[in-house]
């Protein structure tokens, strides 16, 4: 089967922004008087969108409704001053995608960070142009693992879901990909582990971006 489109999540596949989050975050918590973390602290604490990356940091006696939703008013806006400053794509991610538009495949981001934040990162690490579509956690859509977002992109994209090849860092992005009916892959050079990523489906596992292209010739890695 060949594919059409290679669906990308963003923090800890395309980009390593864990020194910019870890950043953003602290500040907050120090500015309240709690214990800040250790940068990779917040590798666990990624995956599953702004809002549990938030409630995860907290003390465990300040995760109440009214203080995360406090804290991440301070985040959007300390993180949005930030975002992607120090932020790299990860080795080998831009040979990947060069492959990728020379095989004429279109390629998309679907991240849980907040939409315009995730646009900012993108838009601040990559050329412009670089992605046909970028998609962050916004109002309307069910972020990952729900199937939805990943489903209206493939939609966008026009490609099948079947041959949408899906790269992610984490058990969320293999379990949305198995959902969605596209082809999940782990990257194991993210946040996650290789028994998180194989526990939640992960078709294969690949060490170096580059390795993907590779299965999009459908050869084995």
């Amino acid at each position: 089967m060949s594919y059409q489109a290679v669906l990308f999540d963003l923090d800890g596949t395309l980009v390593n922004t864990l020194g910019d989050i870890a950043v953003a975050m602290n500040r907050i918590l120090q500015q309240r008087g709690w214990p800040a973390h250790d940068e990779a602290d917040y590798r666990m604490l990624v995956a599953e969108g702004v809002e549990a990356l938030i409630a995860g940091a907290l003390p465990e006696a300040q995760r109440d409704p009214a203080t995360v939703r406090s804290c991440l008013q301070e985040f959007d806006e300390e993180y949005g001053r930030t975002a992607g400053t120090s932020a790299q794509a990860y080795p080998g991610i831009g040979d990947l995608l060069d492959g990728i538009e020379t095989r004429g495949l279109r390629k998309a981001v679907l991240s849980n960070t907040q939409h315009e934040l995730a646009g900012r990162v993108v838009g601040r690490v990559f050329d412009e142009g670089r992605f046909d579509f970028v998609q962050g956690a916004r109002e309307g859509l069910p972020v990952k693992p729900h199937p939805g977002s990943a489903l209206a992109l493939s939609q966008l994209l026009g490609a099948e879901p079947e041959r949408v090849l899906y790269l992610g860092d984490s058990g969320v992005d293999m379990h949305t990909a198995r959902a969605a009916g596209m082809f999940p892959v782990g990257a194991l050079w993210g946040f996650r582990t290789r028994k998180e990523l194989v526990d939640a489906g992960a078709a294969c596992t690949v060490a170096d971006p580059r390795e993907v292209l590779a299965l999009l010739d459908g050869r084995p890695k």
